[in-house]
């Protein structure tokens, strides 16, 4: 089939380079020149593990194009396929401008029917706005279909080319049967495309993951009474999760969600509720508890530290989460600019963020080990694979002071303490005691 996919970021980007995998011919299609000159010298815009190999593979043969010409994919593509950014609006709203002005060009240039698809996270609603718009600036006959993402950043490309269950909103049965002939690659063992109308199939996405968000925020909140109590979150996270109507899924505690999705849906969800005078209390108060475990876990730092002048920390991890580059409502960056403000040095390590957002405000070091040095201790933001069984003797040896302020629950409380470093985690027991003879 030949396929269109306009907007190469996460969502777009993936699904591009997996579609060419499925043996489609895909257009990539972005306004954005510089990445499309990019992608053509083989240079990915974003971190996400395996989309590079699959990116010049497909390239390479053929099945895989950049332009940034919209005009060249509607004219070759039956299928085109939207995968633009809808950011939070200033009210909470998702803004959904770029799909309308993707959605209005591709009016302009369709001479024949044309199969719509949006992957872009939009609010309920938009299908009726979409049409509508085309409507009125063609008579050209097309379809629309929602057929929303659910990639997690780190496993963008396994979660496409396996994925749990594909959402497809649309009610002509013909266009069912190019969308189920669009996904059969993906399919082989068994079919997990569900059929719904285009509304419910928007809900589903708004659902899905305001429900994610608030298993975190549940345990977050948790893991504060956890430690007022001395219970041990990480087995009373094993304990519910062995439930099989609960499972162990999103039960992690930590320092808070962040990233593209769940900040931004959850606040869009609000903002619908709103608009229709139907409050969703659950939703804000999974907003209200993000932001709490954020502020609860800098301030624990801070106060360790209160009262003292040129107070240097290390960091480990800057992305929202481990395996993407992605630094976007990161609960790092908020608890850093919290640090900063304190008057707090950091020094931070991460694989693969950038985190432009702190350029020239934090120092910025290449070895994970290397921030330790001259720091008044060690602060863990991201659970990436490298800082699970680090080198505690270095850690030890290289602190000014040893002590752990661990945002993941990544090491055993007591395993720490034998190796003389006080350590402060979520949710459990805070070791303080060094062992003799350290």
């Amino acid at each position: 089939m030949k396929v269109s996919v306009v907007g190469v970021g996460y969502v777009g980007l993936v699904a591009a380079a997996c579609l060419a995998d499925g043996g489609n011919h895909v257009i990539c299609i972005d306004k954005d020149k510089k990445k499309i000159d990019n992608l053509k010298k083989g240079i990915i815009p974003i971190y996400e593990p395996g989309l590079e190999e699959i990116v010049r593979r497909n390239e390479k043969s053929g099945r895989l194009t950049f332009t940034t010409d919209l005009k060249e994919g509607v004219e070759q593509s039956l299928i085109l396929i939207l995968g633009v950014g809808t950011p939070s609006a200033p009210d909470g709203s998702a803004d959904i401008s770029a799909v309308l002005a993707v959605a209005e060009e591709i009016a302009r240039w369709m001479k024949e029917y044309r199969i719509i698809v949006v992957k872009s996270t939009v609010p309920v609603g938009t299908h009726k706005i979409v049409s509508e718009l085309i409507a009125s600036k063609t008579q050209v006959p097309f379809d629309y279909v929602s057929n929303p993402e659910f990639l997690k950043e780190g496993s963008a490309v396994e979660d496409f080319l396996k994925p749990d269950r594909v959402i497809i909103g649309t009610t002509n049965p013909a266009v069912m049967e190019w969308m189920k002939h669009l996904y059969a690659p993906f399919m082989r063992k068994s079919s997990r495309i569900f059929f719904m109308d285009p509304a419910s199939a928007e809900m589903t996405k708004y659902a899905a993951n305001v429900m994610l968000a608030s298993r975190i925020s549940f345990m977050n909140e948790l893991s504060a009474l956890c430690e007022e109590y001395g219970a041990d979150i990480e087995q009373v996270r094993a304990g519910i999760g062995s439930d099989s109507r609960i499972g162990p899924a999103f039960l992690f505690p930590g320092v808070g969600f962040g990233g593209s999705c769940f900040p931004k849906d959850v606040r869009a969800l609000i903002y619908m509720g709103r608009q229709k005078g139907v409050p969703m209390t659950i939703a804000e108060a999974v907003q209200q508890a993000n932001l709490r475990q954020q502020q609860r876990f800098a301030d624990k730092v801070l106060r360790y530290y209160q009262g003292r002048r040129d107070v240097r920390l290390g960091v480990w991890g800057l992305s929202f989460k481990a395996r993407t580059d992605d630094t976007r409502e990161s609960p790092a960056v908020f608890c850093i600019q919290r640090f900063l403000e304190a008057g707090v040095q950091i020094a931070a390590y991460d694989p693969e963020a950038v985190c432009p957002e702190l350029d020239g405000r934090i120092q910025r070091l290449g070895n994970a080990y290397d921030v330790l040095d001259g720091a008044d201790g060690l602060v863990i933001f991201t659970d990436w694979q490298e800082f699970r069984t680090p080198d505690f003797d270095q850690i030890a040896r290289r602190l000014k002071k040893p002590v752990i302020f661990d945002g993941r629950n990544l090491y055993s409380p007591s395993f720490v303490q034998k190796q003389g470093i006080e350590y402060y985690s979520i949710g459990r027991s805070v070791v303080r005691q060094m062992p003799e003879g350290r």
